[in-house]
């Protein structure tokens, strides 16, 4: 009776083992000269046996996407609770990007020439949808509790600006070979407080015939004419 236990876990490791030596050699060779048989090999399983766990590459990734929203959950819903302002909402959100994927720098380097929505690695493919509205949802809650107000007409689209605003600035930390990356932290530093003030000026009743155009220009970005 304890068999079918023991087999989902040496199921559950045999696919943790995959995806870790996966991880390993993306870094080591890069993401396109790696194949699934030198996976399999670096894992210590035939090639049959990783296809069955992980149909491509891609599944690969995505499973470690799925793998990063999972860990960094409790970090950045930890933060999120000790936090008071929409700044350190916010930092807390991104920063927890950067340490969580520092070690996997290089490996998001060469996936950022998949942002066709059409890719399934996209950020903005079909594919990745689940794991994009979580992140959405977390830019949401730290909106609504920093209590920020802006025209009705744009205010829905707030959590997805936030999430396209942390976007860029990954993409340009990628490439960033400052030390430490240390050009990423000052965008990062000047241009929260660039949004912010923004977001503080945004209500202004002279901003008023901003409001319109603001609005339809996203209704045209998010196809929602």
């Amino acid at each position: 009776m304890t068999q079918p236990a023991k087999a989902t876990k040496k199921s559950v490791e045999t696919r943790h083992r995959i995806l870790g030596a996966a991880l390993d050699l993306f870094r080591e060779h890069g993401f396109e000269r790696t194949t699934m048989r030198d996976v399999a090999a670096r894992a210590g399983v035939a090639t049959g046996a990783a296809y069955y766990y992980f149909e491509s590459k891609d599944a690969i990734v995505l499973a470690f996407y799925a793998q990063a929203q999972d860990e960094m959950q409790t970090i950045i819903e930890t933060a999120l609770d000790q936090s008071t302002t929409l700044e350190e909402r916010l930092r807390a959100i991104i920063q927890a990007k950067f340490d969580y994927f520092a070690p996997n720098r290089a490996l998001l380097g060469a996936l950022s020439a998949h942002t066709d929505p059409e890719h399934p690695l996209s950020p903005f493919s079909v594919s990745t949808t689940a794991i994009r509205e979580q992140d959405i949802a977390r830019f949401d809650r730290a909106a609504k509790d920093s209590k920020v107000k802006l025209p009705a007409n744009i205010a829905p689209y707030l959590a997805r600006l936030l999430w396209m605003y942390q976007m860029g600035l990954i993409l340009f930390w990628v490439y960033d070979r400052s030390e430490n990356q240390r050009r990423t932290g000052y965008l990062f530093t000047q241009t929260l407080k660039m949004l912010l003030l923004t977001l503080k000026l945004a209500g202004l009743p002279f901003l008023k015939p901003m409001h319109k155009l603001a609005g339809d220009l996203l209704k045209v970005i998010y196809n929602e004419e």
